[in-house]
């Protein structure tokens, strides 16, 4: 498959990418097909050791400063990296830069205290427990998260939450969630309402309803999306994250890098897609003399797919390049931009691989039915396409209006 562009890679890169890529080769795909169809929860052991292993083989948590135990990449050096990770479902898990923990990460580097660093973070980044982000809630549109019904009212030293989210992904199995609610609901100001607060999963006052089920597909705990109550949970005020009312604020510092990762991370999905289809159309026969790939219809559409992918990686690590220099809000377009194109890509990639595959594509005998009950999210969460299309075109219609 096509490798990423030579300038967009820095030297220590370069010599990590085959490191990378063997790992991914050798050990996680054999493992991968029993995790994600089988029991999750029973792979754990084996995906903790794959975990050691790459901690031992200095890959581990590639988004981390040496000092937090990572390697110390950049985001768009570890762009790279995160597709590659990407063609495996479970290869970000065990590298231990899977969403949501990565970006709880990066919000509790940033805004949490000392103590809550000490307590939640530094556990989270050595891999020794999970978290999970509450902020979806299922009486609310989520494409707008300054809209939310659960509360968070100070009660002396404590804060009492009362509210319903849903797709708190990978609820099931976490340590802790970052819940945002709303702490100020008489505030003019609309986007300075809510604030993110910390909460231990083994608080009375929370409870996992159920894991939802995907297209059928009733996950377990990294791949899971919980449904979530909070019932007068009781946390201490200094669990909250940042400043009261700075929880909009702090969800898009989480989610502009977030899609760096999530964008890349399809990508790799689609190099993998790409090379199942290729492998499927050289050698599925349609009679003793001609194979699929004789058919003109699947090279044009092999083709579209392999364009495509070079198209979205060239967008997504261009993006990334943007923030990294001018920081997320100078690349808004830009984030915008890759969102909403590369989650169109991934669709249409796995879906003509599905088509190559015949009945064998809609089978879990292939890697192709987990990614399309799962990743076609990805048109939706993390702001659904349509509303990053607005923010784009009223961009550019802004700058004609200014001629």
């Amino acid at each position: 498959m096509e490798s990423i562009p030579s300038i967009f890679l820095s030297e220590r890169v370069s010599k990590l990418l085959p490191r990378y890529q063997q790992f991914v080769q050798e050990h996680l795909k054999p493992l991968e097909q029993g995790a994600i169809y089988g029991s999750f929860k029973a792979h754990l052991p084996a995906l903790h050791e794959l975990r050691r292993k790459a901690k031992l083989e200095g890959l581990f948590a590639p988004h981390l400063s040496v000092k937090e135990g990572g390697i110390g990449l950049s985001l768009l050096e570890f762009a790279s990296i995160s597709e590659v990770l990407g063609q495996s479902p479970i290869g970000h898990f065990v590298f231990n830069c899977q969403a949501p923990d990565i970006g709880n990460m990066e919000l509790l580097h940033r805004f949490a205290s000392e103590d809550l660093k000490v307590k939640y973070l530094h556990p989270l980044q050595k891999g020794e427990i999970r978290s999970c982000f509450a902020m979806t809630e299922p009486e609310h549109a989520g494409s707008n998260p300054i809209h939310l019904s659960t509360r968070a009212e100070l009660d002396g030293d404590e804060y009492v939450i009362n509210g319903h989210k849903w797709f708190t992904s990978s609820a099931d199995g976490a340590y802790f969630t970052i819940v945002m609610a709303v702490t100020d609901p008489d505030n003019t100001n609309p986007y300075q309402r809510a604030s993110m607060i910390l909460v231990p999963l083994d608080n009375p006052g929370y409870r996992l309803i159920r894991n939802i089920p995907i297209m059928g597909d009733v996950g377990e705990d990294y791949l899971s999306h919980g449904e979530v109550e909070f019932k007068d949970c009781r946390v201490h005020k200094s669990y909250l994250i940042g400043e009261a009312g700075s929880g909009f604020a702090l969800a898009q510092e989480r989610l502009g890098p977030g899609r760096i990762h999530h964008c890349m991370r399809w990508i790799g999905i689609c190099e993998r897609v790409l090379e199942l289809t290729c492998k499927r159309a050289a050698t599925r026969e349609l009679n003793p003399n001609h194979v699929l790939a004789d058919q003109q219809s699947i090279q044009h559409g092999i083709a579209e797919s392999a364009a495509e992918i070079k198209a979205s990686r060239l967008m997504v690590l261009q993006t990334a390049y943007l923030i990294e220099k001018y920081g997320a809000k100078a690349a808004k377009e830009d984030i915008s931009t890759i969102k909403f194109y590369v989650s169109n890509v991934l669709m249409r990639v796995i879906d003509k691989a599905i088509q190559v595959h015949g009945a064998l594509g809609i089978t879990d005998d292939t890697l192709l039915s987990f990614w399309y009950r799962h990743e076609r999210g990805a048109k939706i969460y993390d702001g659904p396409d349509e509303v990053h299309k607005t923010v784009l075109a009223k961009r550019i219609i802004q700058s004609y209006a200014a001629r």
